[in-house]
């Protein structure tokens, strides 16, 4: 399993674009799967550059329905014309703003998805054998302050407190993609029913938001109960917050950027079962992986804000 960093906020390769937003080539033995999209057709163009090739994809997963993630399926559409999209469909529908700043919409331009192409999820389930998709994501633990920002607009056009029905995780092989980990990064970890090796994706822990002290205690919990797991994040994750993560999780955690691949090498390759749903915690299978950096990465480096 390899994977790939196509587009994030931040880059230390002169030659590759970075832009607000997240998308990643995960290659496995079975299957080529897009994660996310970034927020325009840079991740297109970083793909070019690092010899990849995107019309090959047989999966373009979705984490949620916000344009830095979810911006970049129109031009993804145009030059790949097999992709299953997987997504949940309060994604599709829904109306998303930002009052960061000032109000304004971070809702994505969705184009025409043929509908033998469109994987819907409404629940948690498998997708043939490896890749198991995580939807309506149980708020257990405490949710990133940063989410006080967000909103979805209803049919009166009032605006509401997004509750991230809209978010999905993806897990295959040992690793679980978070998208933005808008539900909170130790929600999805509950949720999640088989062992995880490597968590991949933005937290949503921002600077200036999360206080110290809750920023040390996550760490901690985290370090003690998923002491085998290895975490990489960027995106949303802040520097600062970075920083307190890594005091305490040190060689755990890792940054990463445009460019970055990550090499995931497991000894015994096991499946999700077809037909497991959520609440489903036991044993399913046991995994051994360990990681090596193929590419470097690091914090901080020129980084492209919201």
């Amino acid at each position: 399993m390899k994977w790939t960093v196509l587009v994030d906020n931040r880059t230390n390769n002169p030659s590759l674009e970075a832009e607000h937003g997240l998308s990643i080539l995960l290659e496995t033995e079975m299957h080529s799967i897009l994660l996310d999209t970034g927020a325009s057709d840079v991740f297109i163009r970083n793909a070019e550059r690092l010899g990849k090739d995107l019309s090959t994809v047989d999966y373009v997963f979705v984490s949620h329905g916000h344009s830095d993630h979810a911006g970049g399926l129109k031009h993804f559409m145009k030059i790949n014309d097999k992709a299953k999209v997987i997504v949940s469909p309060d994604a599709i529908s829904g109306r998303f703003f930002s009052k960061r700043g000032n109000l304004h919409s971070i809702t994505t331009a969705w184009p025409e998805i043929p509908e033998e192409r469109l994987l819907e999820i409404g629940h948690s389930e498998s997708i043939g054998d490896d890749i198991y998709v995580i939807a309506h994501i149980p708020h257990i633990h405490p949710m990133p302050e940063g989410n006080q920002h967000l909103f979805v607009q209803d049919k009166q056009g009032q605006y509401i407190q997004d509750d991230f029905r809209h978010e999905l995780a993806l897990y295959t092989g040992g690793l679980l993609f978070t998208g933005c980990a808008h539900s909170g990064l130790e929600n999805i970890l509950a949720a999640c029913p088989l062992p995880v090796n490597t968590v991949v994706g933005g937290f949503h822990l921002l600077d200036n938001h999360e206080s110290e002290i809750m920023l040390s205690e996550l760490s901690h919990r985290l370090t003690d109960t998923y002491p085998q797991t290895q975490f990489y994040t960027s995106h949303c994750t802040g520097n600062t917050v970075f920083a307190i993560l890594q005091d305490v999780m040190g060689n755990k955690i890792h940054p990463f950027s445009c460019g970055t691949t990550i090499c995931n090498m497991t000894d015994n390759i096991s499946h999700a079962p077809r037909n497991l749903r959520l609440g489903n915690h036991h044993s399913l299978f046991r995994e051994a992986q360990h990681s090596f950096l193929c590419e470097p990465s690091g914090l901080p480096c020129r980084r492209v804000l919201e």
